[in-house]
């Protein structure tokens, strides 16, 4: 293991399950491509809620390129154990695994791996599941499993277990920062503990007529594009009237340069910087100002010894809706001021998939560095009055020689997460 001060964290592998499809290279060309992983949602999904419309990963029988076979992963005896975001986070997990070459380590070696999975709420259908039974049927009529189906560590456990790591665990649920701190938890542990990889990421999946009826009280959701649900999220678009409540996975491995180099992996990118704060102001809206915002994203950069001019792109967290892109718009222009990253919210093509919302940003982000390819923004009809200064990317993918990127997580509660990744230059 190197020294502290000279530590230098990378990307070795990526895994994502979304909306727009079951792995990282059919995700990143579908968003490429412009297109739109918001469908109607079956109406058992919705029940009486106004809200008709998600981010639903799709089945193989729904999508034969890109669709989810789950059998092909977890045998269905054993689904029966786990809550959905459990599923997903075990299959991210198997693609960046696969990807990085490290399926195969010796008991020696998972003594120093880390698992940080988040989720903004964990087995949210295990949950309502059991309440149903209970209030129909009787608590003796639980499964044993209900309990380790919708603990929120349960996911990073799962992958623990399943390749035997033995390194830290960790599980933040800090809402829709979550995988974004789940990413600076893991560069955080590899600078300053001895753990050579950091398996990281977020996972989430929550549609029920429950949590789309919460999230509807509370008037975050769109409404008003349930016959055209590809028009649906809209982040700075001066029309937009709410998020998209979508369901995904994604899983980023981290890993000390040394120990990567040594063993000949292929290396995505590095992490550079991150910096998360509270805004210690309100439940589920950050003050207009973006001002906790704006200091995440300057702890960040202050970490990674960068200038705001020295960002090239910024995968931006915006949901969608009125007051929190607001914030964001203002965040970012006390952070950049008269310096002109490319901006986009790749969830305008996926939905807000909530817990797992910054690690699909990362993964996003880390293609579109490797790939010299700005992924767009979708639905703007017309920019914001407060985001016209800004250079948001619109109007399809733009080719740009691109040297690092910056991805922001903000959450209810008043959380705010930021990451910054580059090239990787020897």
């Amino acid at each position: 293991m190197s020294n502290f001060a000279s530590k230098r964290v990378v990307v070795t592998g990526t895994g994502l399950v979304s909306p727009l499809g079951a792995t990282t290279n059919l995700s990143w060309e579908r968003l490429i491509r412009g297109e739109s992983g918001i469908r109607a949602l079956l109406p058992e999904m919705y029940g009486d809620t106004p809200v008709k419309i998600g981010g639903r990963v799709p089945n193989i029988e729904e999508d034969a390129e890109g669709g989810l076979d789950l059998d092909k992963f977890i045998p269905l005896k054993e689904q029966k154990k786990g809550d959905r975001f459990i599923h997903l986070a075990l299959v991210a997990a198997e693609e960046a695994l696969q990807q990085a070459g490290l399926l195969t380590l010796s008991e020696e070696e998972k003594l120093n791996v880390a698992t940080i999975i988040a989720t903004g709420i964990g087995g949210f259908h295990a949950i309502t599941n059991a309440v149903n039974t209970v209030s129909e049927k009787g608590s003796k009529r639980m499964s044993p499993f209900t309990v380790p189906s919708f603990i929120a560590n349960l996911a990073a456990a799962q992958v623990s277990i399943k390749y035997g790591f033995k390194g830290i665990s960790g599980t933040p649920v800090s809402a829709c920062a979550a995988s974004v701190q789940a990413i600076g938890d893991g560069f955080k542990t590899i600078m300053t503990e001895d753990v050579d990889i950091a398996v990281v990421g977020g996972s989430e999946s929550c549609i029920n007529a429950v949590s789309l009826g919460g999230f509807n009280a509370a008037r975050a959701l769109t409404i008003g594009f349930n016959d055209a649900p590809e028009k649906a999220s809209r982040p700075f678009d001066a029309q937009r009237s709410g998020f998209v409540m979508s369901e995904g996975a994604g899983v980023l491995v981290l890993e000390e340069l040394e120990h990567a180099k040594r063993r000949g992996a292929t290396i995505l990118a590095e992490v550079k910087g991150y910096g998360t704060t509270s805004d210690a102001w309100h439940i589920t809206a950050g003050p207009e100002d973006g001002e906790g915002a704006a200091r995440a994203m300057s702890g960040a950069l202050k970490k990674a010894e960068m200038r705001p001019e020295e960002i090239d792109y910024i995968n931006a967290h915006s949901t969608s809706t009125p007051v929190g892109d607001k914030a964001e718009i203002f965040a970012l222009k006390t952070v950049f001021g008269d310096n002109r990253p490319f901006i986009s919210s790749t969830k305008s093509a996926t939905g807000h998939m909530l817990g797992a919302a910054g690690a699909a940003g990362a993964i996003f982000s880390i293609k579109a560095l490797n790939e010299s390819l700005v992924p767009a923004s979708l639905n703007i009809e017309e920019v914001d009055e407060d985001a016209q200064t800004l250079n948001i990317v619109k109007e399809g993918a733009k080719k740009a020689a691109l040297s690092t990127a910056m991805v922001n997580g903000f959450g209810f509660g008043g959380v705010n997460a930021s990451v910054i990744f580059s090239k990787y230059q020897d």
